[in-house]
C-alpha cells in the first residue's frame, strides 16, 4: 500500500515528531523512506527555537543524523536536500513527487496557537491542498517533542456525502497492516450546533429542521451498518457509531475519549483562508486535536 514514504523536515525538533510515524509505518509495509529538507530563500535565523538550516553542508548532516538516531538499523533510509532556494516550500514539496516517486508524506503540524494555525492552515495542510498523495500530519508533545506513535485503533469520521468514503480502502489497508481495529463515525448536528446556511434554516423552521435532522440520524445509522457489515465480513474488528453535536467538535471528543491512534479522513484539501471561510471540518480536526490525522485526497468522479 505504502511502498515509499516522504518526511519534510526543517531542522526542529517539532518537525521530528513525524519520525516515530514514518519509522512505525516503514516497518509495517516495508517502505522505504526519504528524509528531505529544502534551502527556504530569506529564512529566518531560527526555527521554532533551533537555528535554520540554511546551507546544503548543515541540511545533509542534519539528515543523516536523524536517519541514524531515528531509525532502526534495516531501514531504508534515504536523504535528499532541495539545494536551489525557494521561496514557497510546500510547492517544493510536492514538485517533488515525480523526481522521488513517493505515495505518503508524513509531516509535523506545527500550529501556532488554535485562532491562528485555524486561519492561516500549515505547510502540511498546504501540501495536501496543492497535491494527490495521502498526507500524515503528527503533532509533537506538550514540550515540543516527538511523541511515540502506535496504531491500534483508527478511527473514520464519515457524512453524508459518499466521496468521503474513499477513506475506508485506506484505513483497511492500515488496519490489516498494524493489526488495528476500525472505527466509524457520523456527526449529525443538533438544532443547537448547525452551521452556515443550516444555521438560519434552523431558526425560521425549528421542527422541520428537526424533523430533518432526525431522518438524517436514521440514515446515517443504515448506512454505517452496511459499511460495519462489510468490514466484519472481511475480518476487521470494526465498529460503527452515529453521534450528536458539532461535528468537528465532536470527532475530536470521541477520538480523546476512545484513545484513537490514527484518524482517517477524506479530504478536497481546503487550507489557510480558503478552508476558515468554508468552515471545513478536515481543517478544524487538524487545528484541534493531538490525534495523527491520515488525509485522504478525493479523487474526483470515484
Amino acid at each position: 500500500m505504502f511502498n515509499h514514504i516522504l518526511v519534510p523536515l526543517d531542522g526542529s525538533l517539532m518537525a521530528e515528531s513525524a519520525i516515530p510515524a514514518a519509522a512505525f509505518l516503514a516497518g509495517k509495509f516495508g517502505a522505504r523512506v526519504t528524509l528531505m529538507h529544502v534551502i527556504e530563500k530569506n529564512a529566518p535565523r531560527e526555527v521554532h527555537g533551533q537555528p535554520h538550516l540554511k546551507n546544503v553542508n548543515d541540511a545533509v548532516n542534519y539528515l543523516n543524523g536523524v536517519s541514524k538516531r531515528g531509525f532502526p538499523e534495516g531501514n531504508a533510509v534515504e536523504c535528499h536536500v532541495h539545494e536551489a532556494a525557494v521561496e514557497d516550500v510546500s510547492r517544493s514539496i510536492v514538485a517533488h513527487a515525480d523526481e522521488l516517486n513517493h505515495d505518503l508524506v508524513i509531516m509535523c503540524s506545527h500550529g501556532g496557537g488554535k485562532a491562528l494555525h485555524l486561519f492561516m492552515g500549515s505547510i502540511a495542510q498546504s501540501v495536501i491542498a496543492l497535491d494527490s498523495r495521502p498526507v500524515l500530519i503528527t503533532h509533537p508533545n506538550e514540550q515540543g517533542e516527538a511523541p511515540p506513535f502506535s496504531c491500534g485503533k483508527i478511527l473514520v469520521p464519515l457524512d453524508e456525502h459518499p466521496e468521503h468514503a474513499q477513506a475506508v480502502p485506506c484505513s483497511e489497508g492500515v488496519a490489516r497492516a498494524c493489526g488495528a481495529s476500525v472505527h466509524l463515525a457520523m456527526v449529525i448536528p443538533r438544532l443547537t450546533t448547525l452551521s452556515g446556511n443550516m444555521t438560519l434554516t434552523g431558526r425560521m423552521l425549528p421542527g422541520t429542521t428537526s424533523r430533518m435532522l432526525e431522518l438524517a440520524y436514521q440514515d446515517a445509522e443504515k448506512y454505517l451498518q452496511f459499511l460495519l457489515r462489510t468490514l466484519v465480513d472481511q475480518g476487521f474488528t470494526a465498529s460503527a457509531h452515529v453521534l450528536r453535536g458539532d461535528p468537528a467538535k465532536t470527532i475530536v471528543e470521541a477520538a480523546d475519549r476512545a484513545e484513537i491512534d490514527l484518524i482517517v479522513l477524506a479530504t478536497h484539501g481546503k487550507a489557510g483562508m480558503e478552508a476558515f471561510w468554508a468552515g471545513s471540518v478536515t481543517h478544524k480536526i487538524c487545528s484541534w486535536s493531538k490525534v495523527p490525522l491520515l488525509l485522504i485526497p478525493i479523487k474526483t468522479g470515484a
